[in-house]
Protein backbone atom coordinates (compact mmCIF):
# COMPACT_ATOMS: atom_id res chain seq x y z
CA UNK A 1 0.00 0.00 0.00
CA UNK A 2 1.14 4.13 -0.63
CA UNK A 3 0.28 6.13 1.73
CA UNK A 4 -0.78 9.54 2.00
CA UNK A 5 1.67 9.88 5.32
CA UNK A 6 3.49 8.14 7.58
CA UNK A 7 4.37 9.40 10.68
CA UNK A 8 7.77 8.12 12.49
CA UNK A 9 6.90 8.21 16.22
CA UNK A 10 4.24 8.46 18.70
CA UNK A 11 5.11 10.95 21.18
CA UNK A 12 2.94 14.21 21.60
CA UNK A 13 4.18 15.61 18.18
CA UNK A 14 2.94 12.03 16.15
CA UNK A 15 0.03 12.17 17.96
CA UNK A 16 -0.71 16.16 17.42
CA UNK A 17 0.14 15.10 13.68
CA UNK A 18 -1.98 12.25 13.47
CA UNK A 19 -5.13 14.11 14.59
CA UNK A 20 -4.88 17.10 12.18
CA UNK A 21 -3.27 14.72 9.60
CA UNK A 22 -7.40 12.25 9.82
CA UNK A 23 -9.00 14.99 10.34
CA UNK A 24 -8.01 16.15 7.02
CA UNK A 25 -8.98 12.50 5.65
CA UNK A 26 -5.38 11.71 4.70
CA UNK A 27 -4.68 7.75 4.35
CA UNK A 28 -1.87 7.43 6.93
CA UNK A 29 -0.48 4.98 9.31
CA UNK A 30 1.83 5.79 12.76
CA UNK A 31 4.71 3.62 12.77
CA UNK A 32 5.95 3.57 16.77
CA UNK A 33 9.31 1.94 17.94
CA UNK A 34 8.14 0.43 21.59
CA UNK A 35 5.50 2.28 23.18
CA UNK A 36 3.08 5.40 22.24
CA UNK A 37 3.70 8.70 24.41
CA UNK A 38 7.08 9.15 24.24
CA UNK A 39 9.67 10.60 26.92
CA UNK A 40 7.00 12.83 28.58
CA UNK A 41 4.80 8.94 29.39
CA UNK A 42 7.93 8.98 32.27
CA UNK A 43 6.97 12.01 34.06
CA UNK A 44 5.00 11.38 37.10
CA UNK A 45 3.28 14.68 37.08
CA UNK A 46 2.40 17.81 33.93
CA UNK A 47 1.99 20.63 35.66
CA UNK A 48 2.44 23.25 32.83
CA UNK A 49 -0.15 22.00 29.48
CA UNK A 50 -2.85 24.36 29.38
CA UNK A 51 -6.33 23.25 30.61
CA UNK A 52 -4.56 20.52 32.91
CA UNK A 53 -2.78 21.73 36.00
CA UNK A 54 -1.99 18.23 36.85
CA UNK A 55 -2.02 14.80 35.31
CA UNK A 56 0.85 12.42 34.75
CA UNK A 57 2.30 12.23 31.60
CA UNK A 58 1.48 8.83 31.05
CA UNK A 59 -2.62 10.14 31.60
CA UNK A 60 -2.17 12.68 28.83
CA UNK A 61 -0.58 10.75 26.35
CA UNK A 62 -3.63 8.44 26.46
CA UNK A 63 -5.71 10.79 26.40
CA UNK A 64 -3.94 11.82 22.63
CA UNK A 65 -4.11 8.68 22.22
CA UNK A 66 -7.23 7.98 22.49
CA UNK A 67 -8.11 11.18 19.87
CA UNK A 68 -6.05 10.02 17.52
CA UNK A 69 -7.23 6.33 17.35
CA UNK A 70 -11.14 7.76 17.74
CA UNK A 71 -10.49 8.76 14.25
CA UNK A 72 -9.23 5.75 13.17
CA UNK A 73 -5.55 6.45 13.63
CA UNK A 74 -3.97 3.00 12.19
CA UNK A 75 -0.02 1.84 14.22
CA UNK A 76 2.03 -0.45 13.09
CA UNK A 77 4.65 -1.57 15.80
CA UNK A 78 8.41 -1.51 13.53
CA UNK A 79 11.30 -0.01 14.07
CA UNK A 80 12.93 2.55 11.12
CA UNK A 81 15.90 1.71 9.73
CA UNK A 82 16.00 4.31 6.66
CA UNK A 83 14.27 6.74 4.76
CA UNK A 84 15.13 7.10 1.11
CA UNK A 85 13.56 9.94 -2.03
CA UNK A 86 11.93 7.41 -4.41
CA UNK A 87 10.57 10.31 -6.34
CA UNK A 88 7.40 9.86 -6.36
CA UNK A 89 7.32 8.24 -3.22
CA UNK A 90 9.46 8.26 -0.15
CA UNK A 91 10.64 4.79 0.94
CA UNK A 92 10.50 3.75 4.66
CA UNK A 93 12.72 0.75 5.43
CA UNK A 94 12.13 -0.67 8.79
CA UNK A 95 13.32 -3.80 10.75
CA UNK A 96 9.90 -6.05 9.62
CA UNK A 97 9.21 -4.30 6.41
CA UNK A 98 9.28 -1.55 3.95
CA UNK A 99 6.68 1.11 3.59
CA UNK A 100 6.09 3.55 0.95
CA UNK A 101 4.02 7.27 1.21
CA UNK A 102 3.61 10.44 -0.47
CA UNK A 103 4.91 12.82 2.71
CA UNK A 104 6.67 11.61 5.85
CA UNK A 105 6.58 12.93 9.12
CA UNK A 106 9.79 12.41 11.46
CA UNK A 107 8.81 12.87 15.11
CA UNK A 108 11.40 10.29 16.77
CA UNK A 109 11.99 12.68 19.82
CA UNK A 110 15.21 12.94 22.07
CA UNK A 111 16.37 11.71 25.08
CA UNK A 112 18.40 13.18 27.93
CA UNK A 113 21.74 12.26 28.47
CA UNK A 114 21.86 9.88 31.46
CA UNK A 115 24.12 9.79 34.46
CA UNK A 116 24.22 6.38 34.88
CA UNK A 117 24.56 6.14 38.18
CA UNK A 118 22.53 3.97 41.57
CA UNK A 119 19.14 5.74 42.28
CA UNK A 120 18.83 7.37 38.43
CA UNK A 121 16.17 5.67 36.89
CA UNK A 122 14.59 4.11 40.19
CA UNK A 123 13.85 7.98 40.81
CA UNK A 124 12.80 9.34 37.34
CA UNK A 125 9.84 10.87 38.40
CA UNK A 126 9.92 10.58 42.06
CA UNK A 127 12.66 13.20 42.53
CA UNK A 128 14.79 12.86 39.79
CA UNK A 129 13.91 15.39 36.63
CA UNK A 130 15.37 16.32 33.35
CA UNK A 131 13.23 19.50 33.02
CA UNK A 132 13.13 22.85 35.32
CA UNK A 133 10.13 24.03 33.47
CA UNK A 134 8.12 21.00 33.63
CA UNK A 135 9.06 19.88 37.26
CA UNK A 136 10.99 22.86 39.00
CA UNK A 137 6.85 23.98 40.48
CA UNK A 138 6.80 20.55 42.08
CA UNK A 139 9.81 21.54 44.25
CA UNK A 140 8.69 24.70 45.47
CA UNK A 141 11.01 25.90 48.92
CA UNK A 142 12.95 22.35 48.57
CA UNK A 143 16.48 21.97 49.34
CA UNK A 144 17.72 20.50 45.80
CA UNK A 145 20.86 19.73 43.47
CA UNK A 146 21.55 20.21 39.63
CA UNK A 147 24.02 18.39 38.19
CA UNK A 148 26.19 20.30 34.96
CA UNK A 149 27.76 22.79 34.03
CA UNK A 150 26.95 24.11 30.08
CA UNK A 151 24.72 26.55 29.10
CA UNK A 152 21.38 24.97 30.03
CA UNK A 153 22.61 23.37 33.48
CA UNK A 154 23.07 27.29 34.56
CA UNK A 155 20.54 28.46 32.61
CA UNK A 156 18.23 25.62 34.32
CA UNK A 157 19.95 26.44 37.81
CA UNK A 158 19.04 30.31 37.63
CA UNK A 159 15.73 29.67 36.52
CA UNK A 160 15.06 26.99 39.95
CA UNK A 161 16.46 29.83 42.57
CA UNK A 162 13.56 31.64 41.84
CA UNK A 163 11.37 28.92 43.27
CA UNK A 164 13.51 26.33 45.37
CA UNK A 165 14.74 27.18 49.16
CA UNK A 166 18.30 26.29 47.88
CA UNK A 167 20.40 24.52 45.34
CA UNK A 168 23.72 22.66 45.14
CA UNK A 169 25.28 22.62 41.71
CA UNK A 170 27.59 20.25 40.96
CA UNK A 171 29.90 20.11 38.26
CA UNK A 172 33.34 17.86 37.31
CA UNK A 173 35.54 20.48 35.90
CA UNK A 174 36.65 23.65 37.88
CA UNK A 175 35.09 26.35 35.69
CA UNK A 176 31.78 25.94 33.93
CA UNK A 177 31.15 25.58 30.29
CA UNK A 178 28.26 28.12 30.58
CA UNK A 179 28.11 31.64 28.93
CA UNK A 180 29.83 34.07 31.21
CA UNK A 181 26.64 36.47 31.72
CA UNK A 182 24.66 33.26 32.72
CA UNK A 183 27.62 32.32 35.13
CA UNK A 184 26.94 35.62 37.14
CA UNK A 185 23.37 35.80 37.66
CA UNK A 186 24.12 31.97 38.83
CA UNK A 187 26.97 33.31 41.17
CA UNK A 188 24.48 36.70 42.47
CA UNK A 189 22.06 34.13 43.32
CA UNK A 190 22.33 33.89 47.36
CA UNK A 191 20.28 30.38 47.18
CA UNK A 192 23.03 28.46 45.33
CA UNK A 193 26.19 26.59 46.50
CA UNK A 194 28.58 24.81 44.53
CA UNK A 195 30.48 21.81 44.20
CA UNK A 196 32.79 21.99 40.99
CA UNK A 197 35.53 18.94 40.63
CA UNK A 198 32.69 16.71 42.12
CA UNK A 199 30.71 14.06 40.41
CA UNK A 200 27.58 12.13 41.30
CA UNK A 201 27.97 8.87 42.45
CA UNK A 202 24.71 7.95 43.47
CA UNK A 203 20.79 9.34 43.97
CA UNK A 204 19.64 7.84 47.42
CA UNK A 205 15.78 7.41 49.22
CA UNK A 206 13.32 5.46 49.65
CA UNK A 207 10.47 6.34 48.02
CA UNK A 208 11.45 9.87 46.83
CA UNK A 209 15.02 11.04 46.75
CA UNK A 210 16.49 12.45 50.08
CA UNK A 211 20.06 12.73 49.04
CA UNK A 212 22.96 12.52 46.16
CA UNK A 213 26.45 10.95 46.97
CA UNK A 214 29.43 13.29 45.23
CA UNK A 215 33.19 12.36 44.89
CA UNK A 216 35.51 14.54 44.47
CA UNK A 217 37.07 13.95 41.26
CA UNK A 218 40.67 14.84 42.95
CA UNK A 219 40.96 12.96 46.47
CA UNK A 220 38.02 10.89 45.70
CA UNK A 221 36.61 11.49 49.08
CA UNK A 222 32.27 11.43 49.19
CA UNK A 223 29.78 13.20 50.76
CA UNK A 224 26.39 12.61 50.93
CA UNK A 225 23.73 15.84 50.75
CA UNK A 226 20.16 16.08 51.61
CA UNK A 227 18.03 17.16 48.51
CA UNK A 228 14.48 16.23 47.45
CA UNK A 229 15.34 16.70 43.91
CA UNK A 230 17.82 16.40 41.25
CA UNK A 231 18.01 17.89 37.86
CA UNK A 232 20.36 16.43 35.72
CA UNK A 233 21.18 18.61 32.64
CA UNK A 234 24.50 17.02 30.82
CA UNK A 235 23.06 16.77 27.42
CA UNK A 236 20.22 15.70 25.24
CA UNK A 237 20.52 13.21 22.47
CA UNK A 238 18.01 13.26 19.32
CA UNK A 239 17.03 9.94 17.94
CA UNK A 240 17.97 10.18 14.77
CA UNK A 241 21.09 8.52 13.75
CA UNK A 242 19.44 6.18 11.16
CA UNK A 243 18.57 9.33 9.65
CA UNK A 244 21.19 9.39 7.22
CA UNK A 245 20.12 11.23 3.65
CA UNK A 246 18.93 14.61 5.81
CA UNK A 247 20.30 17.51 6.62
CA UNK A 248 21.23 18.08 10.58
CA UNK A 249 22.86 20.03 12.67
CA UNK A 250 26.49 19.90 14.63
CA UNK A 251 24.48 17.73 17.51
CA UNK A 252 22.39 15.71 15.36
CA UNK A 253 19.08 17.29 15.26
CA UNK A 254 16.83 17.84 12.37
CA UNK A 255 17.24 20.94 10.33
CA UNK A 256 13.68 22.28 8.81
CA UNK A 257 12.17 25.00 7.36
CA UNK A 258 10.60 27.21 10.34
CA UNK A 259 7.53 28.16 7.97
CA UNK A 260 6.45 24.81 7.09
CA UNK A 261 9.29 22.44 9.38
CA UNK A 262 10.09 20.57 5.38
CA UNK A 263 13.38 19.02 6.46
CA UNK A 264 16.12 18.77 3.47
CA UNK A 265 14.50 16.03 1.87
CA UNK A 266 11.09 17.27 -0.29
CA UNK A 267 8.19 15.94 1.50
CA UNK A 268 9.58 14.75 4.65
CA UNK A 269 8.52 16.95 7.70
CA UNK A 270 9.53 16.88 11.17
CA UNK A 271 8.26 17.85 14.45
CA UNK A 272 9.15 17.64 17.96
CA UNK A 273 12.26 17.32 19.92
CA UNK A 274 14.38 15.58 17.23
CA UNK A 275 14.31 19.42 15.55
CA UNK A 276 16.61 21.92 15.81
CA UNK A 277 15.05 24.35 18.27
CA UNK A 278 15.41 26.03 21.55
CA UNK A 279 12.25 25.21 23.33
CA UNK A 280 11.55 21.45 24.13
CA UNK A 281 8.03 20.98 25.65
CA UNK A 282 4.78 19.00 24.76
CA UNK A 283 3.08 22.00 23.92
CA UNK A 284 5.73 23.02 20.80
CA UNK A 285 6.15 19.55 20.39
CA UNK A 286 2.12 19.56 19.76
CA UNK A 287 2.13 22.74 17.48
CA UNK A 288 5.20 21.21 15.39
CA UNK A 289 2.45 18.44 14.95
CA UNK A 290 0.34 20.09 13.66
CA UNK A 291 1.92 22.17 11.46
CA UNK A 292 4.24 19.16 10.11
CA UNK A 293 0.45 18.03 9.34
CA UNK A 294 -0.85 20.92 7.81
CA UNK A 295 2.13 21.26 5.56
CA UNK A 296 2.30 17.46 4.23
CA UNK A 297 -1.59 18.09 3.09
CA UNK A 298 -0.46 21.27 1.13
CA UNK A 299 1.91 19.66 0.07
CA UNK A 300 -0.14 16.49 -1.34
CA UNK A 301 -2.51 18.88 -2.83
CA UNK A 302 0.59 20.97 -4.73
CA UNK A 303 1.94 17.64 -5.99
CA UNK A 304 -1.63 16.46 -7.20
Amino acid sequence: MIYDLIIIGGGPSGLSAAIYALRARLNLVLIEKMAVGGQIALSDNIGNYPGFPSLSGVELMQKFEEHAKGLGLNIIYDEIKDIADGGEYKIITGVDGTYQAKTVIITVGASPKRLNIPGEREFTGRGVSYCATCDGPFFKDEDIAVIGGGDTAVKEANYLTKIVKSIVLIHRRKEFRAEKIIQERLHNAKNVTLELEHTPVSINGTKTVESVTIENVKTKERKTIPVKGVFIFIGIIPQTSFLKNLEKDENGFIKTDHYTLMTSMPGVFAAGDANSKKLLQVSTAVGEGALAATSAVEFICDVC
